[in-house]
């Protein structure tokens, strides 16, 4: 994975997390600092990545939801 995909890929997650109401582990990793530093060097060389990457985090995260089916389907099917 690219650096420029995990950020994307850890910016869908947290939106995910935020419209689940999932609490995130805050136990970090193992290469916690070599990880966020490549996110460091994206932004670095683009100064409009972290816009980019929420963009298509935000689009990533729209599919998923629309992957669902809306609470009235759910009960019109129980």
């Amino acid at each position: 994975m690219t650096p420029a995909s995990a950020t994307i890929a850890e910016l869908g997650s947290c939106f995910l997390s935020a419209d689940l109401g999932i609490v995130p582990e805050l136990e970090p990793r193992p290469d916690h600092a070599s990880y966020l530093n490549s996110w460091l060097k994206v932004l670095a060389d683009d100064k409009r990545a972290i816009f980019s990457a929420a963009a298509h985090a935000q689009r990533a995260v729209a599919f998923l939801h629309g992957l669902q089916p809306a609470a009235s389907e759910e009960r019109e099917a129980a």
